[in-house]
């Protein structure tokens, strides 16, 4: 794998993604997994765990992570480089060309139909997530966590008790696991 290729891989998901880091977890994964097979679906998932409980854009968290996986500090800096550049030249395009058309309706409508479209690709990352982890475990903790931040909650005070439950949780199954052998 040369630096060159970990920078077109993406830069192609920089360029074919609308809609921000959620948005580009399902391109991510079908590149990486599907395409490329760099990581297996497990690995996947735990590297996107760990890039969502960091602070900052989850694309380039992805990037520089698996950059550095792959190549060290070259490797992530290269990643990195490749995941924003095509937004940085895509917003001084538009900053230069739509600037005086941004109130046309057809831009407008676009741009209505971008949202739409991210939203329903946010769906179909927290489905594949969902699909990795099936049971009613997870959709009771999903429908909790939601619960707790339609109510106001910070989210990362939610990642904060819940990695702390799921740590309790853990010991207390296998502390009864090992008194009932």
């Amino acid at each position: 794998m040369s630096l060159m290729q970990l920078f077109l891989i993406y830069f192609r998901i920089g360029a074919l993604t609308f809609g921000g880091g959620y948005a580009m977890i399902p391109v991510i994964e079908r590149t990486l997994v599907d395409k490329t097979g760099w990581l297996s679906r497990s690995d996947f998932y735990d590297a996107l765990i760990v890039c969502q409980s960091l602070p900052g854009v989850i694309a380039i968290n992805f990037a520089v992570y698996l950059g550095y996986q792959m190549r060290g500090l070259k490797g992530a800096l290269v990643s990195a480089l490749g995941v924003a550049l095509p937004s940085f030249l895509m917003i001084i395009l538009f900053a230069a060309v739509l600037f005086d058309y941004v109130d046309h309706p057809a831009i407008t409508r676009i741009f209505q139909g971008l949202r739409v479209s991210v939203v329903a690709l946010i769906f179909s990352a927290a489905y594949r997530i969902y699909q990795q982890n099936q049971g009613k475990k997870p959709l009771i903790t999903a429908s909790v966590v939601l619960v707790l931040l339609f109510l106001g909650l910070h989210p990362l005070a939610v990642m904060i008790g819940f990695a702390t439950l799921s740590v309790v949780w853990i010991r207390l199954t296998s502390e009864v696991s090992h008194d009932l052998t």
